[in-house]
């Protein structure tokens, strides 16, 4: 067959069956776009974990972050229900509120932060402690717990009951005190400036958590958003001497 010479054959389709040159779209028609169908996607879980903090029990503490407030006696129970419902333990830390503006339940909270890996969920979980008051390991529970209850007995003195190797993480064994704790000496010296200047450790401390409306005596007001009228300047004029 000769390729240029025209033929009366008519286009076959896919099935070897001739088609009608009548079937084939103009080139002024437009061509119909085939999509797949729409498929409606699964609705993302609810991040909002306050109807799990109800389901367990527990009261919702006024925080930041989603946060429930559990008894020392209640934790072991609580830590087991949500490692069946999927969470793990993320973090633990240790505050010491013995200097907090507003009065706490004790001066000690221990917060264990409990996440979903799959659905997203956050939860943390605040247990208020006396000094010296144990609260059990959640090592049985999740093995994470290790490491991060050894921290905040080492930095901040909460015992652990139940811990496999209860001992410190970061400090000297032959270091008294525990250097979280709002009350541990630091040991400072003060800061000398070349212009006569100093800086006390003691009551620069105190002018940032507000305990006294001092801080140096050289820019102490501007910290507080006071003093503007008289800002001294930052350096002397033409620079250090």
């Amino acid at each position: 067959m000769d390729p240029l010479k025209p033929t009366d054959s008519k286009p076959m389709g896919r099935e070897g069956v001739a088609q009608s040159s009548t079937s084939q779209p103009s080139p002024s028609q437009p061509v119909a776009a085939v999509t797949p169908a729409t498929v409606a996607a699964p609705a993302a879980p609810s991040r909002d974990v306050s109807p799990l903090i109800r389901e367990l029990g527990l009261t919702e503490d006024d925080a930041a972050e989603p946060t429930a407030l559990v008894t020392p006696d209640d934790l072991l129970r609580v830590a087991h229900a949500l490692k069946e419902r999927g969470f793990m333990l993320m973090d633990t830390v240790g505050l010491d509120y013995s200097t907090y503006t507003q009065p706490r339940p004790k001066r000690f909270a221990v917060l264990h932060n409990i996440y979903h890996p799959r659905d997203h969920q956050r939860v943390f979980l605040r247990v208020w402690l006396d000094d010296g008051e144990p609260l059990a390991s959640l090592y049985s529970v999740w093995k994470a717990a290790n490491y991060l209850e050894r921290e905040v007995y080492d930095l901040m003195g909460v015992p652990f009951t139940g811990h496999p190797d209860l001992r410190k993480v970061l400090t000297p064994d032959d270091l008294e005190g525990h250097p979280l704790r709002k009350d541990f000496p630091l040991g400072e010296t003060p800061t000398l400036f070349r212009d006569g200047r100093f800086l006390d450790p003691a009551a620069f401390r105190a002018g940032l958590t507000g305990q006294s409306s001092g801080l140096t005596g050289y820019r102490g007001e501007l910290r507080r958003g006071q003093g503007d009228d008289r800002t001294p300047p930052v350096m002397p004029e033409g620079g250090p001497k």
